[in-house]
């Protein structure tokens, strides 16, 4: 833990939290996605104004978004129980597998440079969105059932993997996934959000632990996850995660799809601007 900064040092990031809490609070109950693609670019611009090495900002960014997606996700389900769009036995049967490959991208993540970080998170939201953006794709049915055995394995695994080491609820993914397999794209939502709660829990304590003896971070950071930010934001979010949940549902299932291409779009260029500046 470091010195609090002087003055007025933390007035600015502190306003700037608080409304990224609350846009990412409201997309993770649009979006089912815990909020990280809100949170991630929103630290790496504030990150800076609590001090530390900038080396760091991307480990703390990650770790710190996983920890704010406990909050949101978990207000985020909560909401979205209430309307029938949770899928808890593709929560149950997925959930091994996703800890599992979340611990490991733990692991990984203690070996990768931020700037690599930053660009693997830009790539992939931008892959993404094309499913999102072509009807002829977000339209497909692969199959009437959920992946089985090894493929589940896979899937999950790798899910979990991906999310943990780019601070995000993994909802994009398991929505593709669900939306391919026959599942309405609201039930997708729904259960993506009880998906992000599994990823960000052991995502949390494990970013904690790998960066507790690294020098250099920004103040009030505990290992590689701030608390003064961390609070910041899920204070916020918790007040407009439903608000997203209530929008997701007045949303035809069409233009659900087509804002969330648009939305993964302009985040994948907000990250590209932000690994430029490494």
């Amino acid at each position: 833990m470091h010195l609090l900064p002087s003055s007025l040092d933390w007035l600015i990031p502190l306003l700037g939290l608080l409304v990224a809490g609350l846009a990412a609070g409201f997309a993770g109950g649009v979006f089912g996605i815990g909020g990280g693609f809100v949170v991630v670019p929103a630290l790496l611009v504030m990150l800076p104004l609590l001090g530390g090495e900038h080396h760091q900002y991307a480990h703390v960014a990650i770790g710190t978004s996983a920890a704010t997606i406990i909050i949101t996700s978990i207000r985020s389900v909560m909401s979205h129980n209430k309307r029938g769009s949770v899928d808890f036995e593709i929560l149950k049967t997925w959930a091994p597998w996703v800890v599992l490959g979340d611990g490991i991208g733990v692991l990984l993540a203690s070996h990768v440079d931020g700037r690599v970080l930053t660009m693997v998170f830009a790539s992939g939201v931008l892959l993404m969105s094309v499913n999102f953006l072509v009807p002829r794709l977000g339209n497909r049915v692969i199959s009437d059932t959920m992946p089985m055995g090894v493929a589940r394995v896979a899937i999950a695994g790798g899910l979990g993997t991906f999310s943990s080491l780019l601070g995000i609820g993994g909802g994009t993914i398991a929505i593709m996934v669900m939306t391919l397999c026959g599942r309405s794209i609201h039930r997708a939502v729904g259960t993506a959000s009880g998906i992000g709660t599994l990823i960000a829990i052991p995502s949390a304590i494990g970013f904690a632990i790998i960066g507790l003896r690294e020098p250099g971070l920004p103040w009030g950071s505990l290992g590689f996850v701030n608390l003064p930010a961390t609070l910041a934001i899920a204070s916020m979010s918790m007040l407009t995660a439903p608000l997203g949940v209530a929008a997701a549902h007045a949303l035809q299932p069409a233009m659900l799809k087509r804002v969330f291409g648009i939305y993964l779009i302009v985040i994948s260029f907000v990250m590209f601007h932000n690994a430029l500046k490494f």
